[in-house]
């Protein structure tokens, strides 16, 4: 499972069952950024409903890799989906995967009304299949 997690929303995207592709499956919205209850919720349901072994979740590190106010909440998110699920939560660089998601809605035409709910998503498969392009599982099939 791959996570953009946001001040307010988080996008989720899932792998294939062999581990090959992502794709983006939701948006999570929250009122405020404190409130990560029901976000943790649904995350935890959907771990279990995918068979979720792992969960790789974007680092917003600076340009010039230092580790600003977004990334220390990232990490305080981190330790409470941990918590929650007991499952490994692996930290990926996610810089630019916020611009390149809006480079590819537009590139397909998305309507600039639809875009909004779609690039949450867009950003946490970019950061799951980049992690899973840099770690690939030993013994998959390659075609």
């Amino acid at each position: 499972m791959g996570l953009d997690f946001g001040s307010k929303t988080v996008g989720v995207s899932v792998s294939d069952m062999l581990g090959i592709t992502a794709q983006g499956l939701e948006t999570i919205t929250r009122k405020s950024p404190g409130k990560l209850r029901k976000t943790l919720a649904r995350i935890e349901t959907l771990a279990a409903e995918y068979e979720i072994t792992k969960i790789v979740l974007g680092l917003p590190k600076n340009m010039n890799n230092t580790m600003g106010e977004r990334a220390e909440a990232t990490l305080e998110f981190r330790d409470k989906l941990a918590g929650r699920t007991g499952l490994e939560v692996v930290l990926w660089d996610e810089r630019l995967t916020t611009a390149e998601s809006e480079r590819i809605l537009l590139s397909g035409g998305v309507r600039r009304e639809h875009r909004k709910s779609r690039i949450d998503w867009m950003a946490a498969t970019l950061i799951l299949q980049s992690y899973m392009d840099a770690n690939p599982i030993p013994d998959r099939p390659i075609s």
